[in-house]
């Protein structure tokens, strides 16, 4: 499992509690003023996750503000870069950072460099989200790329790398138990990753990322692609290289390197979808060429010979064993 930590201000006696809170955002991410109008009486939970040398944290507090200031920055300056995502239930969350105010509301996200004076918050609602904090220097960027261009700004967390990256902090913090500590170089390369990629996309400067990132970043978004639509049985490694303006050759190169196939990563993750649906007891009246078209099979024989090449029986006998399996009560 991940190294993991946290607060939660209602197990402290009240007059303790807010203290508390800006201890733990100084530890954080750095020293802040901090206010609250719920000061006497703050409710927060925040759960760190750390993974290597970056902190993960979901978090939910009441409505409170956020100030970096230039005194606080000469005093200590981490070097760092924080990210927050707005999660569905938190207020919009005002951000001004380099010359910049914004609004930022749920499932967008925004960077600050807590080197430069910034404040974020909200006015009366609670704050949820995830955040994500990580040296400067570990951006595979170089270091003389100027981030101003897009520090303080909202980011679509729906599209792009923006949605990427949503959705990989979201998978960390709800599938944690998943994952062990040999994991954390991996897990802290993607998050590095998909953070630069997003930052350069903003700024307009791709070409910035070394070309492993970029390679690397290419694979992760094919991947996405394709997940999200395994439903449409024109789903090809020609559509696939088309949908990411590259050739069919380079795509084949890519996926060289991750020692498969984009044509055997369809046809798996298309049966692993089927088999899902097949062995679930929501959808038993459903038929199965029904399941075959609604996972992109074309062809109900077509669906059943690589059905029955993958797992030695007919998709029909598939279904019946697992909801079999599922009905015998547990010894």
């Amino acid at each position: 499992m991940l190294t993991e930590g946290g607060i939660r201000t209602d197990t402290m006696p009240l007059s303790d509690r807010f203290a508390r809170w800006r201890e733990c955002m100084a530890d954080v991410i750095a020293p802040m003023e901090i206010s609250s109008p719920h000061a006497d009486d703050f409710r927060a939970d925040c759960r760190l996750l750390r993974i290597e040398d970056t902190a993960l944290w979901p978090t939910r507090a009441q409505a409170s503000h956020y100030r970096r200031t230039p005194r606080l920055i000469r005093r200590s300056d981490p070097g760092t870069i924080h990210m927050t995502l707005v999660g569905p239930g938190s207020g919009p969350v005002r951000v001004e950072h380099c010359g910049v105010r914004e609004t930022v509301t749920a499932h967008d996200l925004y960077f600050v460099d807590t080197s430069k004076p910034c404040e974020a918050g909200t006015v009366d609602e609670p704050i949820v989200g995830i955040g994500l904090d990580f040296h400067r220097s570990l951006l595979p960027l170089p270091p003389s790329t100027s981030l101003d261009g897009v520090l303080g700004r909202r980011i679509s967390g729906r599209h792009g790398f923006g949605a990427l990256l949503s959705q990989f902090l979201r998978h960390l913090v709800d599938q944690t138990e998943a994952y062990g500590p040999a994991d954390g170089p991996r897990l802290h390369r993607v998050l590095l990753d998909l953070s630069a990629g997003l930052l350069a996309g903003g700024l307009d400067q791709e070409a910035a990322l070394p070309p492993e990132a970029r390679s690397r970043n290419l694979v992760r978004a094919i991947r996405s692609f394709i997940g999200g639509n395994l439903h449409d049985p024109r789903l090809t490694p020609a559509a696939v290289a088309a949908a990411h303006h590259i050739s069919t050759r380079h795509l084949h190169r890519l996926f060289q390197q991750e020692g498969t196939t984009v044509a055997a990563l369809i046809r798996d993750r298309r049966l692993e979808r089927a088999c899902r649906d097949l062995a679930d007891p929501g959808l038993v009246d459903t038929p199965v060429h029904a399941i075959a078209a609604r996972c992109g099979f074309g062809a109900p024989a077509h669906f059943s010979r690589v059905f029955r090449a993958a797992h030695g029986m007919s998709p029909s006998d598939y279904r019946y064993a697992k909801l079999r399996q599922n009905k015998e009560p547990s010894r």
